[in-house]
């Protein structure tokens, strides 16, 4: 039988999407590690709080949006169609998947210029790799009319994919060169393996603004890698990388410089919350909304996105934080595997536990 990349890459794109829903053994999470200090007199009201988020060259309703999922086949952009009916109706952000098969199928990239049509005015974010050449990085930008551009880097998920990449010589350099000829933000994004202090050290010398350090503990795309290999021999691997709270912390001191995006993990709107206290801009949902849209409807994945909204006014309201930059000056006090990890990593948390505005 003749080989049909397009064919193989579409069934590719729709059993991601199938093992991601499937894939429910979720670790423990570093998220129940971080705890807030209550205090008894929050002396402001619900109505008070504002989840708009300003950035240099980027202007959010919420810090909150759908992350970078999927395109490329048919069943996947029927996906991205309801995921932007869902972005427009709550206002938030939305990322599309790879848009490598829509780049180099024409009869796929209807499955990710759906998402503008279906969200006219909306924000999405463009969607690339680190090994594509610059002329690919447009034309992806173009296909969206995009107002932000994500490259991903997903080593691991490429070595652990049957038919993956293995050589990822000249990301960085690649990197750079689309920095420097697009006019939109570039987001370079993880896609749950974590970021270290030295990657973004290393991204920060290039010239990169905006980071999505998204962290283990959500999507995990070498368990969705490995069942897709004949023996899968690389379960053992399910745990590499680090979770999204040892990201955050490890990002600390790039706090100032860099704008940081977080994603990986978020099960609720409280660790939306710690994310922004430890000092993310915006926090990407991806699995949390898309097990809601497959199996309740666009409705209630409309409705479960405003629940965050009201419930995170609600946690801030209990912490006094007006806004998104009053969340940082609230103390958090780290527990558990994430402090042996700072304390290994010399990252302060004794500051962190002890800061206050009150």
């Amino acid at each position: 039988m003749e080989f049909d990349e397009n064919k193989e890459r579409e069934k590719r794109k729709d059993e991601h999407v199938q093992l991601a829903l499937l894939d429910d053994r979720l670790p423990p999470s570093h998220f129940d590690h971080l705890t807030f200090v209550h205090h008894s007199l929050p002396n402001i009201g619900w109505s008070d709080i504002n989840l708009h988020v300003v950035l240099p060259d980027l202007d959010l309703k919420s810090p909150l949006y759908i992350n970078a999922m999927t395109g490329g086949s048919e069943k996947t952009g029927k996906i991205n169609a309801e995921l932007a009916i869902i972005a427009k109706a709550t206002g938030i952000a939305m990322g599309v998947g790879s848009q490598h098969a829509g780049l180099r199928n024409e009869s796929l990239a209807d499955t990710y210029r759906i998402v503008r049509r279906n969200n006219p005015e909306g924000t999405i974010f463009a969607n690339v790799g680190a090994d594509v050449p610059l002329d690919f990085a447009l034309n992806a930008i173009e296909m969206l009319e995009a107002n932000a551009l994500q490259i991903h880097l997903n080593a691991p998920q490429e070595l652990i994919m049957p038919e993956g990449e293995r050589d990822f010589t000249g990301w960085l350099s690649q990197i750079e060169k689309i920095i420097k000829h697009v006019k939109i933000p570039v987001i370079v994004k993880e896609v749950g393996f974590g970021m270290s202090r030295n990657t973004l050290r290393l991204l920060k010398e290039i010239g990169v603004q905006y980071v999505d350090i998204s962290g283990r503990g959500g999507t995990n795309f070498i368990g969705i890698e490995n069942r897709r290999r004949e023996k899968q021999e690389y379960d053992y691997l399910r745990g590499w990388g680090q979770t999204t709270p040892i990201s955050l912390l490890e990002a600390q001191e790039y706090m100032n410089d860099m704008t940081i995006f977080a994603s990986g993990g978020i099960r609720n709107p409280l660790d939306a919350v710690k994310c922004l206290s430890l000092g993310a801009k915006a926090i990407g949902l991806a699995s949390p909304i898309l097990r809601v849209l497959q199996n309740e409807g666009t409705e209630r994945a409309i409705e479960e996105l405003i629940n965050w909204h009201e419930q995170m006014k609600t946690i801030c309201t209990m912490l006094g934080a007006r806004n998104m930059e009053e969340l940082c000056d609230f103390p958090l006090v780290i527990t558990g595997e994430v402090r042996e990890w700072c304390e290994m990593r010399g990252i302060d948390i004794v500051a962190i536990a002890n800061r206050g505005r009150l």
